[in-house]
Formats: structure tokens, C-alpha cells, sequence
């Protein structure tokens, strides 16, 4: 078991650096949806413990990608991502407090909208050079 979980660390590793900025981007979105997925299955079941690592690793990833912003170069994009960050955190917190699924679905309709406009972002342009 421990030569197979050290493969896939191998593997996401090489993913991780075969990945342009832009993807890896489009990566954090995905991995925040995944944990608020996992949150509200967890709050559905009363998972109390899952609920809260998921929010936790939610809350982590949010802040990863809030912390990169540029707010001094990005201008209003970096000042509207930024609030952005800090409404779905907020949310988030509220989830986990109340122990509710409508904050969670909340944060997932933003961080989905946000995800699809950085996948057309990163995605090829016609003629297939990558940018």
C-alpha cells in the first residue's frame, strides 16, 4: 500500500509541474469544488469530523488562490476576485457553523462560474499552439 500511495504522489507531482500557471489555477478550482462536494455530503450525513476537514481543505484552497492575487498590478479583476474570495470564505464559515448545505452550494455556484471562466482562459487557442 505504501508503494502504490507513494506512485500517485509521484504521479500528481508530475501533473502538477507538466502545468501551465493557467491550469494549475483551473486544478485549485477543481479540488475546492471536489471538498465542497465532500462538505455537503458530509453535512447530508451528519459527518461532523468529514464536514469539517472537507470546509478546512475548502477554506485552504480559497485561500491559496485569494493569496496569489496581484491587487496592486490586477486592478479591478484582483480587487473583484479578492471579495469574491472573501464572500465564498465567508460562506464557508457559515456552513460550518450552521451546518447547512445552502452555503456551500453558494460557494460552489461562484468558485463554478469563476473555474469555467479560467478553463476557457487556459484552454488552447483554435489551431492548437498552447498559449
Amino acid at each position: 500500500m505504501h508503494a502504490r500511495r507513494d506512485g500517485l504522489e509521484r504521479y500528481r507531482q508530475t501533473q502538477v509541474q507538466s502545468r501551465t500557471p493557467l491550469e494549475l489555477v483551473v486544478m485549485l478550482y477543481d479540488g475546492a469544488l471536489q471538498f465542497l462536494g465532500t462538505a455537503r455530503d458530509a453535512i447530508a450525513r451528519s459527518d461532523v469530523a468529514a464536514r469539517r476537514e472537507a470546509i478546512n481543505r475548502a477554506l485552504a484552497v480559497v485561500s491559496e488562490l485569494q493569496n496569489t492575487l496581484d491587487l496592486e498590478r490586477g486592478g479591478d479583476l484582483a480587487v473583484a476576485l479578492d471579495r469574491l474570495y472573501s464572500y465564498v470564505n465567508a460562506r464557508l464559515l457559515d456552513a460550518a457553523a450552521l451546518n447547512d448545505t445552502a452555503p456551500v452550494d453558494e460557494a460552489r455556484r461562484v468558485l463554478a462560474i469563476l473555474r469555467d471562466g479560467w478553463t476557457t482562459i487556459a484552454a488552447p487557442p483554435p489551431g492548437g499552439a498552447a498559449r
